[in-house]
């Protein structure tokens, strides 16, 4: 893995049934993407540290909870932390946030996503999944008009279609597609590393 911080970020957000959505995304994303993927997953609790493993059971990316400072490394899974917002810095660390709710929700996929399209611009591909609130919809808007690429879970295949239907609304988005034909949008996007 290079050391370089990544110039591309893969967002992905998801609220309930957004879970099972990742679980059936995750063993198709390329073991040498050149990009850095960021979920944001509403959670119950800040205890809630299985959640690392049980994606690192369905990819060989190294997945971890992401740390304040942590530098984005291309090919690495970064998880927000229970609790906590997580946000994209200018120099391409991250911080944690804990500052009020956001939609009920910390983390907050707004929160991710717009700080991340803000820093990224155009190299941020943000993609919305199952979920019962409107959480994430503000953030693509952002990542759209920056110039990345939206994509959001076909409704007809979400456990709970309210946010992805709620997205499709209200927000330009480039791709709706069911789960488990994404990764191979993802990899394309996120371009291969070198060597």
């Amino acid at each position: 893995m290079s050391m370089a911080t990544a110039s591309r970020v893969v967002l992905i957000g998801g609220s309930a049934g957004g879970l099972q959505a990742i679980l059936t995304l995750l063993p198709g994303l390329s073991s040498r993407m050149n990009a850095a993927v960021i979920i944001v997953l509403h959670r119950q609790s800040r205890t809630d540290s299985m959640l690392a493993e049980l994606l690192s059971a369905k990819t060989t990316l190294p997945v971890h909870e992401a740390e304040e400072k942590e530098p984005l490394l291309p090919g690495a899974i970064y998880i927000a932390p229970g609790d906590y917002h997580l946000l994209v810095e200018t120099d391409h660390t991250l911080s944690l946030d804990y500052s009020e709710k956001i939609h009920f929700s910390r983390p907050s996929i707004d929160v991710t996503f717009s700080s991340a399209a803000a820093v990224f611009g155009e190299d941020t591909m943000a993609v919305l999944l199952s979920g019962a609130n409107s959480d994430g919809v503000e953030g693509l808007a952002d990542v759209h008009e920056a110039g990345g690429i939206t994509m959001v879970q076909d409704p007809e295949t979400a456990t709970v279609d309210f946010m992805p239907r709620h997205a499709i609304q209200t927000v330009p988005v480039d791709h709706v597609l069911a789960a488990d034909v994404m990764a191979s949008f993802i990899n394309n996007f996120a371009g291969v590393l070198a060597g």
